[in-house]
């Protein structure tokens, strides 16, 4: 690509999408983030079409950054930095932009390990889960897809990517197909979500031939792959409904409270970073905070004491 041929940002961005689908093969969701992010910089620096890159300066990337992160919160801020570093350094491969672009983006302070996990209490879950089924269309599915994220602490994009053939009952395993770690995992099922999926397959699933466990109930896209946000939205009416204020309106409110209950019954933090699929350890280890016991064993006495 050259100048010439980025006169739109439409077509910017499809370029860049190319890119890093070719050169470093995202997941799909982070590829969509990517774009999203990429769209908005470009309008918000460059203007309505006809676009030209070479006009960019720094101030422009540190004017966007200040303006986003008025919005996002610091952990969504350290996504931004991301996601604008590839786009700044795709332009740059291409002979739009120099580096300066790319070094001008502030850093957001982000203290990872600076507070507790965002989880639920034993008496929160318990309610969550207590509450009766709706008579409604997805109420089955619901309920399943609510006990795969309390039971297995499961991405809701890995709920959504369930197939039938992912699951062996003989065994009672859970195949995973792929995490964030690039491969995939096998993880025991629990058998109250196991029972919730038979439930549903038997009862309220509709007749299709789309081999994801959980799909769409109503409208035009009856019968098609659930998506991440539907999985969310069964959290969001679940919370609600149990008249739980939860730390965080999610599924990751699912996903924090197992590993934070799997530390509170002697779990290491290697069998919590097997079981969330963590590429490293670092990810887990906000979770050691709540193992009080080992906390007490590393606390040294002040010297004062001693005397």
């Amino acid at each position: 690509m050259t100048s010439h041929e980025t006169t739109t940002l439409d077509a910017l961005v499809a370029a860049f999408e190319a890119f890093q689908r070719h050169t470093r093969g995202l997941r799909p969701s982070t590829l969509y983030g990517y774009t999203v992010l990429a769209r908005q910089f470009g309008r918000a620096t460059l203007g309505e079409d006809p676009i030209d890159p070479q006009q960019l300066v720094p101030s422009d990337v540190v004017r966007f950054v200040t303006d986003t992160s008025r919005r996002y919160s610091p952990r969504s801020m350290k996504a931004v930095g991301t996601a604008l570093r590839s786009f700044l350094g795709f332009l740059r491969v291409q002979g739009l932009v120099d580096e300066r672009l790319e070094a001008a983006i502030p850093h957001v302070a982000f203290r990872r390990l600076s507070s507790l996990p965002k989880c639920l209490s034993d008496e929160q879950l318990w309610r969550v889960l207590a509450v009766p089924l709706l008579r409604t269309p997805c109420a089955r599915r619901d309920r399943a897809i609510l006990l795969c994220l309390a039971t297995l602490g499961l991405r809701p994009g890995e709920v959504a990517e369930i197939h039938l053939e992912d699951i062996d009952w003989r065994r009672a395993i859970l195949s995973l197909r792929t995490r964030k770690t690039r491969r995939g995992a096998l993880l025991p099922l629990p058998r109250r979500a196991g029972r919730a999926i038979v439930e549903y397959l038997r009862r309220e699933r509709p007749a299709t031939t789309e081999r994801r466990v959980f799909v769409q109930h109503l409208g035009s896209r009856r019968g098609t792959p659930i998506s991440s946000a539907v999985v969310s939205a069964a959290v969001t009416r679940a919370l609600r409904r149990a008249r739980v204020r939860a730390p965080i309106e999610s599924a990751y409110v699912f996903r924090h409270t197992v590993a934070s209950r799997m530390v509170r019954r002697g779990a290491s933090l290697k069998e919590v970073a097997d079981v969330l699929g963590h590429r490293s350890l670092d990810t887990t280890t906000i979770y050691a905070k709540l193992d009080v016991p080992m906390l007490r064993e590393v606390a040294r006495t002040w010297p004062e004491a001693l005397s």
